[in-house]
Protein backbone atom coordinates (compact mmCIF):
# COMPACT_ATOMS: atom_id res chain seq x y z
CA UNK A 1 0.00 0.00 0.00
CA UNK A 2 0.93 3.28 -0.54
CA UNK A 3 1.71 5.85 2.35
CA UNK A 4 0.90 9.70 1.26
CA UNK A 5 1.83 12.54 3.36
CA UNK A 6 0.46 16.13 2.70
CA UNK A 7 2.65 17.23 5.77
CA UNK A 8 6.53 18.03 7.05
CA UNK A 9 8.16 14.39 7.68
CA UNK A 10 9.48 15.07 11.06
CA UNK A 11 12.79 12.91 9.42
CA UNK A 12 16.99 13.30 9.40
CA UNK A 13 18.17 15.19 6.22
CA UNK A 14 21.16 13.82 4.62
CA UNK A 15 20.98 14.82 0.78
CA UNK A 16 18.86 18.11 -0.04
CA UNK A 17 20.18 21.32 1.88
CA UNK A 18 18.30 24.66 1.40
CA UNK A 19 20.28 27.77 2.06
CA UNK A 20 18.38 31.08 3.61
CA UNK A 21 18.06 34.39 1.73
CA UNK A 22 21.36 35.27 3.08
CA UNK A 23 23.08 33.62 -0.23
CA UNK A 24 25.06 35.39 -1.89
CA UNK A 25 24.87 37.77 -4.49
CA UNK A 26 26.09 35.98 -7.01
CA UNK A 27 24.13 33.52 -6.89
CA UNK A 28 21.37 33.45 -10.01
CA UNK A 29 18.62 31.42 -10.43
CA UNK A 30 18.34 28.62 -12.12
CA UNK A 31 18.62 24.92 -12.17
CA UNK A 32 22.05 23.02 -12.97
CA UNK A 33 23.41 19.68 -12.25
CA UNK A 34 24.71 20.51 -8.60
CA UNK A 35 21.78 22.80 -7.90
CA UNK A 36 19.37 25.33 -8.04
CA UNK A 37 18.63 28.63 -7.09
CA UNK A 38 14.74 29.78 -6.94
CA UNK A 39 13.20 32.14 -5.83
CA UNK A 40 9.54 32.61 -4.79
CA UNK A 41 6.78 34.82 -6.21
CA UNK A 42 5.28 37.62 -4.45
CA UNK A 43 2.21 39.49 -5.90
CA UNK A 44 1.94 42.78 -8.25
CA UNK A 45 -1.33 44.37 -8.98
CA UNK A 46 -1.90 45.34 -13.14
CA UNK A 47 -4.29 48.14 -13.61
CA UNK A 48 -5.86 47.92 -17.37
CA UNK A 49 -7.36 51.16 -18.27
CA UNK A 50 -9.47 51.09 -21.39
CA UNK A 51 -9.65 54.31 -23.16
CA UNK A 52 -11.93 55.07 -26.42
CA UNK A 53 -10.58 57.93 -28.54
CA UNK A 54 -13.38 59.58 -30.44
CA UNK A 55 -12.35 61.83 -33.75
CA UNK A 56 -15.05 63.33 -35.00
CA UNK A 57 -14.75 65.00 -38.83
CA UNK A 58 -17.04 67.43 -39.74
CA UNK A 59 -18.61 66.11 -43.62
CA UNK A 60 -17.83 67.92 -47.00
CA UNK A 61 -21.45 68.74 -47.05
CA UNK A 62 -22.30 69.78 -43.55
CA UNK A 63 -23.67 73.26 -43.74
CA UNK A 64 -26.42 71.87 -46.45
CA UNK A 65 -27.53 68.89 -43.40
CA UNK A 66 -30.41 71.24 -42.21
CA UNK A 67 -31.80 72.69 -45.73
CA UNK A 68 -31.33 68.78 -47.57
CA UNK A 69 -32.13 66.25 -44.87
CA UNK A 70 -33.57 68.60 -42.30
CA UNK A 71 -30.62 67.99 -39.77
CA UNK A 72 -30.11 70.33 -37.60
CA UNK A 73 -26.86 71.06 -35.32
CA UNK A 74 -24.28 69.52 -37.34
CA UNK A 75 -20.99 71.19 -36.30
CA UNK A 76 -18.58 72.21 -38.69
CA UNK A 77 -15.72 71.88 -36.28
CA UNK A 78 -13.75 69.26 -35.93
CA UNK A 79 -12.99 67.66 -32.67
CA UNK A 80 -11.47 64.78 -30.78
CA UNK A 81 -12.84 63.35 -27.11
CA UNK A 82 -11.97 60.24 -24.69
CA UNK A 83 -13.96 58.10 -22.15
CA UNK A 84 -13.03 55.77 -19.93
CA UNK A 85 -15.02 52.37 -20.77
CA UNK A 86 -13.21 49.58 -18.55
CA UNK A 87 -10.82 49.24 -15.77
CA UNK A 88 -9.71 45.85 -14.89
CA UNK A 89 -7.20 44.64 -12.42
CA UNK A 90 -5.79 41.22 -11.71
CA UNK A 91 -2.71 40.01 -9.67
CA UNK A 92 0.52 38.71 -11.07
CA UNK A 93 3.61 37.13 -9.84
CA UNK A 94 6.87 38.65 -9.62
CA UNK A 95 10.20 37.24 -8.38
CA UNK A 96 10.24 38.13 -4.93
CA UNK A 97 14.64 38.86 -4.54
CA UNK A 98 14.47 38.60 -0.45
CA UNK A 99 13.53 34.88 -0.85
CA UNK A 100 15.96 33.78 -2.53
CA UNK A 101 17.02 30.23 -1.66
CA UNK A 102 19.62 27.80 -2.86
CA UNK A 103 19.08 23.99 -3.34
CA UNK A 104 22.40 21.36 -3.34
CA UNK A 105 21.90 18.25 -5.26
CA UNK A 106 23.33 14.58 -3.84
CA UNK A 107 23.91 11.93 -6.09
CA UNK A 108 20.94 10.16 -3.87
CA UNK A 109 18.27 12.72 -4.06
CA UNK A 110 15.81 12.41 -6.55
CA UNK A 111 14.58 15.78 -6.26
CA UNK A 112 16.80 16.73 -9.24
CA UNK A 113 13.76 17.74 -11.55
CA UNK A 114 13.23 21.40 -10.18
CA UNK A 115 11.01 23.40 -12.58
CA UNK A 116 11.67 27.13 -12.74
CA UNK A 117 9.92 30.14 -14.08
CA UNK A 118 12.09 32.11 -16.53
CA UNK A 119 11.67 34.45 -13.51
CA UNK A 120 13.63 31.67 -11.24
CA UNK A 121 10.25 31.28 -9.40
CA UNK A 122 9.77 27.84 -8.11
CA UNK A 123 6.87 25.87 -9.73
CA UNK A 124 7.55 22.30 -9.58
CA UNK A 125 9.70 19.38 -8.27
CA UNK A 126 9.31 15.89 -9.61
CA UNK A 127 6.14 16.70 -11.85
CA UNK A 128 5.84 18.03 -15.71
CA UNK A 129 2.11 18.67 -14.95
CA UNK A 130 1.42 21.82 -17.34
CA UNK A 131 0.09 25.38 -15.77
CA UNK A 132 -2.47 27.06 -18.11
CA UNK A 133 -1.11 30.25 -16.89
CA UNK A 134 2.47 30.64 -14.69
CA UNK A 135 1.37 33.67 -13.17
CA UNK A 136 4.20 36.03 -14.66
CA UNK A 137 3.91 39.97 -15.50
CA UNK A 138 4.02 39.64 -19.00
CA UNK A 139 6.86 41.55 -20.46
CA UNK A 140 4.54 44.31 -22.18
CA UNK A 141 2.10 44.69 -18.93
CA UNK A 142 3.22 48.10 -18.71
CA UNK A 143 2.81 49.82 -21.40
CA UNK A 144 -0.01 50.72 -24.12
CA UNK A 145 -1.66 48.44 -26.68
CA UNK A 146 -3.77 49.81 -29.90
CA UNK A 147 -6.60 47.82 -30.42
CA UNK A 148 -7.58 47.42 -34.13
CA UNK A 149 -10.42 49.48 -35.30
CA UNK A 150 -13.26 48.85 -38.13
CA UNK A 151 -11.74 50.11 -41.90
CA UNK A 152 -13.21 53.28 -42.81
CA UNK A 153 -15.57 53.96 -45.79
CA UNK A 154 -15.34 56.20 -48.83
CA UNK A 155 -18.57 57.74 -49.37
CA UNK A 156 -17.70 59.07 -53.26
CA UNK A 157 -17.65 55.70 -54.13
CA UNK A 158 -21.04 55.83 -53.87
CA UNK A 159 -22.24 58.88 -56.13
CA UNK A 160 -23.09 58.73 -60.02
CA UNK A 161 -21.47 60.08 -62.11
CA UNK A 162 -23.69 63.33 -62.26
CA UNK A 163 -23.24 63.48 -58.85
CA UNK A 164 -19.39 63.85 -59.52
CA UNK A 165 -19.41 66.04 -62.27
CA UNK A 166 -21.67 68.66 -60.29
CA UNK A 167 -20.33 72.22 -61.24
CA UNK A 168 -20.59 73.09 -57.50
CA UNK A 169 -20.63 71.88 -53.83
CA UNK A 170 -23.71 73.01 -53.53
CA UNK A 171 -25.08 71.18 -56.18
CA UNK A 172 -23.55 68.04 -55.17
CA UNK A 173 -24.73 68.10 -51.78
CA UNK A 174 -28.66 68.64 -53.57
CA UNK A 175 -28.14 65.25 -55.98
CA UNK A 176 -26.51 63.76 -53.27
CA UNK A 177 -29.69 64.00 -50.75
CA UNK A 178 -31.71 63.08 -53.62
CA UNK A 179 -29.93 59.59 -54.02
CA UNK A 180 -29.99 59.36 -50.36
CA UNK A 181 -34.13 59.23 -50.42
CA UNK A 182 -33.81 57.01 -53.48
CA UNK A 183 -31.75 54.43 -51.14
CA UNK A 184 -34.59 54.84 -48.13
CA UNK A 185 -37.57 54.61 -50.40
CA UNK A 186 -35.67 51.25 -51.93
CA UNK A 187 -35.10 49.86 -49.06
CA UNK A 188 -38.87 51.00 -47.73
CA UNK A 189 -40.01 49.20 -51.17
CA UNK A 190 -38.08 45.66 -50.17
CA UNK A 191 -39.03 45.43 -46.61
CA UNK A 192 -42.61 46.02 -47.13
CA UNK A 193 -42.22 43.32 -50.40
CA UNK A 194 -43.52 46.13 -52.65
CA UNK A 195 -40.44 46.39 -55.15
CA UNK A 196 -40.43 45.82 -58.80
CA UNK A 197 -37.57 43.17 -58.11
CA UNK A 198 -38.23 41.47 -54.86
CA UNK A 199 -35.34 38.63 -54.01
CA UNK A 200 -35.65 35.37 -54.05
CA UNK A 201 -35.11 33.87 -50.83
CA UNK A 202 -34.46 35.95 -47.08
CA UNK A 203 -30.36 36.17 -47.71
CA UNK A 204 -30.75 37.81 -50.85
CA UNK A 205 -33.19 40.34 -49.30
CA UNK A 206 -30.81 40.99 -46.49
CA UNK A 207 -27.66 40.99 -48.81
CA UNK A 208 -29.88 43.89 -50.35
CA UNK A 209 -31.09 45.59 -47.75
CA UNK A 210 -27.21 45.65 -45.97
CA UNK A 211 -25.92 47.00 -48.58
CA UNK A 212 -29.00 49.82 -49.07
CA UNK A 213 -27.80 50.45 -45.40
CA UNK A 214 -24.52 50.55 -45.87
CA UNK A 215 -24.59 53.34 -48.85
CA UNK A 216 -27.04 55.00 -46.78
CA UNK A 217 -24.56 55.27 -44.02
CA UNK A 218 -22.14 56.59 -46.50
CA UNK A 219 -23.62 59.18 -48.30
CA UNK A 220 -25.25 60.50 -45.18
CA UNK A 221 -21.91 60.99 -43.26
CA UNK A 222 -20.76 64.10 -46.06
CA UNK A 223 -23.88 65.76 -44.69
CA UNK A 224 -23.53 65.40 -40.68
CA UNK A 225 -19.54 63.62 -40.54
CA UNK A 226 -17.92 60.83 -39.58
CA UNK A 227 -16.63 59.32 -35.38
CA UNK A 228 -13.68 57.58 -36.00
CA UNK A 229 -13.16 55.22 -32.64
CA UNK A 230 -9.92 53.96 -31.64
CA UNK A 231 -9.20 52.10 -28.45
CA UNK A 232 -5.93 52.22 -26.45
CA UNK A 233 -5.38 49.85 -23.67
CA UNK A 234 -3.01 51.07 -21.00
CA UNK A 235 -1.86 49.16 -18.10
CA UNK A 236 -0.37 50.00 -14.77
CA UNK A 237 1.63 47.86 -12.24
CA UNK A 238 2.00 48.59 -8.53
CA UNK A 239 4.11 46.08 -6.58
CA UNK A 240 3.06 46.46 -2.89
CA UNK A 241 5.30 46.32 0.33
CA UNK A 242 2.81 47.78 2.73
CA UNK A 243 -0.75 49.06 3.02
CA UNK A 244 -1.08 51.92 0.22
CA UNK A 245 -4.05 54.71 0.60
CA UNK A 246 -5.81 56.66 -2.33
CA UNK A 247 -2.08 57.13 -4.27
CA UNK A 248 -2.67 58.47 -7.37
CA UNK A 249 -2.52 55.41 -10.25
CA UNK A 250 -3.66 57.87 -13.43
CA UNK A 251 -4.93 61.17 -14.29
CA UNK A 252 -7.53 61.25 -17.25
CA UNK A 253 -8.75 63.98 -19.18
CA UNK A 254 -11.84 64.15 -21.91
CA UNK A 255 -9.87 66.28 -24.09
CA UNK A 256 -6.13 64.58 -23.98
CA UNK A 257 -7.06 60.99 -22.76
CA UNK A 258 -4.67 59.23 -20.46
CA UNK A 259 -1.89 62.10 -18.63
CA UNK A 260 0.62 61.67 -16.48
CA UNK A 261 -0.37 61.48 -12.57
CA UNK A 262 1.12 65.06 -12.10
CA UNK A 263 -0.46 66.50 -14.84
CA UNK A 264 -3.56 68.56 -13.60
CA UNK A 265 -5.18 68.94 -16.78
CA UNK A 266 -6.65 65.48 -16.06
CA UNK A 267 -9.46 64.12 -12.78
CA UNK A 268 -6.98 61.31 -10.58
CA UNK A 269 -7.90 58.18 -10.39
CA UNK A 270 -7.09 56.31 -7.62
CA UNK A 271 -5.67 52.89 -6.06
CA UNK A 272 -5.61 51.69 -2.07
CA UNK A 273 -4.49 48.55 -1.36
CA UNK A 274 -4.74 47.49 2.19
CA UNK A 275 -3.38 44.09 3.86
CA UNK A 276 -6.24 42.06 5.40
CA UNK A 277 -3.53 40.46 7.46
CA UNK A 278 -5.34 36.81 7.29
CA UNK A 279 -1.69 35.15 8.18
CA UNK A 280 0.09 35.93 11.51
CA UNK A 281 3.35 38.16 11.06
CA UNK A 282 6.61 36.32 10.90
CA UNK A 283 8.89 36.47 14.01
CA UNK A 284 11.87 38.89 13.70
CA UNK A 285 15.32 37.77 12.98
CA UNK A 286 18.01 38.77 15.36
CA UNK A 287 20.67 39.57 12.76
CA UNK A 288 23.23 39.18 15.78
CA UNK A 289 22.37 35.64 16.46
CA UNK A 290 23.91 32.80 14.70
CA UNK A 291 21.66 31.36 12.29
CA UNK A 292 21.88 27.48 12.17
CA UNK A 293 21.94 25.50 9.10
CA UNK A 294 17.99 24.49 7.56
CA UNK A 295 17.35 21.85 5.49
CA UNK A 296 14.42 21.54 2.91
CA UNK A 297 11.81 23.36 0.19
CA UNK A 298 10.65 26.93 1.30
CA UNK A 299 7.09 27.54 0.27
CA UNK A 300 5.07 30.50 0.32
CA UNK A 301 1.95 30.83 2.89
CA UNK A 302 0.41 33.62 1.65
CA UNK A 303 -1.64 36.64 3.41
CA UNK A 304 -4.69 38.10 1.41
CA UNK A 305 -4.47 41.91 0.06
CA UNK A 306 -7.77 44.08 -1.30
CA UNK A 307 -7.42 46.57 -3.96
CA UNK A 308 -9.52 49.20 -4.74
CA UNK A 309 -9.59 51.68 -7.53
CA UNK A 310 -11.32 54.75 -7.00
CA UNK A 311 -12.12 58.32 -8.55
CA UNK A 312 -12.82 61.51 -6.46
CA UNK A 313 -16.74 60.50 -5.58
CA UNK A 314 -17.13 56.59 -5.20
CA UNK A 315 -15.48 53.19 -5.44
CA UNK A 316 -15.18 51.77 -8.86
CA UNK A 317 -13.70 48.24 -8.61
CA UNK A 318 -12.34 46.30 -5.34
CA UNK A 319 -11.02 42.95 -5.70
CA UNK A 320 -9.10 40.46 -3.34
CA UNK A 321 -5.79 38.42 -3.84
CA UNK A 322 -3.52 36.11 -2.36
CA UNK A 323 -0.09 37.94 -1.42
CA UNK A 324 3.33 36.24 -0.75
CA UNK A 325 4.87 39.62 0.80
CA UNK A 326 1.91 39.89 3.08
CA UNK A 327 2.48 35.96 4.51
CA UNK A 328 5.02 33.50 5.88
CA UNK A 329 7.49 31.02 4.74
CA UNK A 330 7.69 27.90 5.57
CA UNK A 331 10.11 24.75 5.39
CA UNK A 332 9.17 21.57 3.85
CA UNK A 333 11.28 18.66 5.12
CA UNK A 334 14.35 17.41 2.84
CA UNK A 335 13.17 13.93 4.12
CA UNK A 336 10.54 14.19 1.94
CA UNK A 337 12.66 14.31 -1.04
CA UNK A 338 15.28 11.64 -0.63
CA UNK A 339 15.17 7.98 -2.18
CA UNK A 340 13.16 7.03 0.26
CA UNK A 341 10.01 8.82 -1.11
CA UNK A 342 8.67 9.69 -4.57
CA UNK A 343 7.50 13.17 -3.87
CA UNK A 344 5.79 15.52 -6.17
CA UNK A 345 5.21 19.20 -5.18
CA UNK A 346 3.08 22.30 -6.98
CA UNK A 347 3.00 25.17 -6.27
CA UNK A 348 0.43 28.10 -7.08
CA UNK A 349 2.08 30.12 -9.55
CA UNK A 350 0.78 33.44 -8.30
CA UNK A 351 1.32 32.83 -4.76
CA UNK A 352 3.77 29.93 -4.13
CA UNK A 353 1.21 28.09 -1.80
CA UNK A 354 1.49 24.64 -1.88
CA UNK A 355 -1.29 23.20 -4.64
CA UNK A 356 -0.75 19.95 -4.45
CA UNK A 357 1.93 17.72 -2.49
CA UNK A 358 2.15 14.01 -3.07
CA UNK A 359 4.37 11.96 -1.52
CA UNK A 360 4.65 8.23 -1.94
CA UNK A 361 6.81 5.20 -0.03
CA UNK A 362 7.82 2.83 -2.56
CA UNK A 363 6.03 -0.73 -2.96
Amino acid sequence: MHQRALLLFALPLFHLIAFSQTVSSLYQPGVTTEGAVYFLPKTAIAVTVTVEKTTYTPGDFCQYSERYLRIKGVSPTPSVSYRITAIRQQAVAVADTSKRYAVKFDAKTVAANIRLSVDGILQAINTEERMMDDGRLKENAQGSTILPTTPKINPRQYMNEETLAAGSTAKMAELTAQDIYEIRESRNLLVRGQADNMPKDGDQLRLMLNQLDLQDRALTSLFIGTYDRDTVEQTFTIVPAKNISRKVLFRFSQKFGLVDSDDLAGVPYYISIENLKTVPEPEPVDPKKKQKPVYGIYVNIPGRLRTTISDSQQAILASEFPAGQFGNVELLSGALFNKRYTTRLLLDPLSGAIERLDAELPR
